[in-house]
């Protein structure tokens, strides 16, 4: 673990961001975190293709991915049994490759076959995540106002996909006013951001959690626990990126910079 020192007040907070980060640092390192993802492999309807590294001819069937030609490839399904010519998989849905996984992958209508590997070179050379020292500088309040709208997003790869918007988050940051686009999320709002050391001293973009508003659409924000994307780990990955309205125009020196490779 690398940081900055710290700017906090408060011996708990900094042992609960000490926690957090502990545990983000395990989460990127484990043998099937985001730095063991080594392939996307995009597939065609209709068109069987043959793959890199994986055994058989892949396809797309009825919008669920196919493989043909696996009696002998000594892969196995969830149930721990080997599969036989033939196997159908959902997105989500795995077969085991000794250690290695073979997972569906859908966006919109794409099917894709991913490949993790616990022996990935990305995971070898892995060996923790740099991160700006906790400060309260950088915990705000903020209103969330839903919205109805629809947005375009573009990921990582150059893909546009089309949804729906959470809505805004309208806070003060350095000085500045900023209402920012957040999504509806299991833990609360998803924000993906950057700012004015993005690419330069942190990662190009990053990912935030928010808690969920309560009923006068008051929250907090915690930069702090700004996080990086699975696409710092392995480029294999999709990520979507900032709107224009959640490239802040102030330094956010809080919360995870990038990752420490060997």
């Amino acid at each position: 673990m690398s940081t900055q020192q710290s700017t906090t007040t408060g011996d708990q907070f900094g042992k609960r961001w000490a926690a957090w980060h502990d545990s983000r640092e395990r989460a990127v390192r484990a043998p099937y975190g985001p730095a063991a993802l080594v392939a996307t492999n995009w597939l065609a309807d209709g068109v069987e293709l043959e793959l890199d590294t994986v055994s058989g001819a892949w396809t797309i069937e009825d919008g669920a991915i196919v493989g043909t030609g696996l009696a002998s490839s000594g892969y196995t399904d969830a149930s721990g049994e080997a599969v036989g010519d033939r196997v159908t998989l959902t997105a989500g849905e795995e077969l085991r490759d000794g250690e290695r996984i073979l997972r569906a992958f859908a966006r919109d209508d794409q099917r894709a076959l991913r490949v993790l590997d616990p022996a990935a070179p990305g995971r070898a050379a892995l060996l923790g995540i740099d991160s700006y020292a906790p400060g309260d500088d950088y915990v705000v309040s903020a209103t969330f106002r839903p919205s109805t709208e629809q947005v375009d997003v573009l990921q990582a790869d150059g893909y546009v996909s089309r949804k729906d918007l959470g809505g805004k988050l309208d806070f003060t940051l350095g000085g500045a006013r900023f209402s920012i686009d957040a999504d509806h999320a299991e833990a609360g709002l998803q924000v993906v951001f950057a700012d004015a050391t993005s690419g330069d001293e942190s990662y190009r973009f990053r990912f935030l959690t928010v808690p969920a508003p309560e009923a006068d659409g008051t929250t907090t924000i915690d930069f702090n626990r700004a996080y990086l994307p699975p696409c710092a780990f392995s480029d294999q990955f999709v990520c979507p990126t900032p709107a224009a309205d959640n490239r802040l125009t102030v330094p956010v020196r809080a919360g995870e910079r990038n990752a420490i490779t060997a």
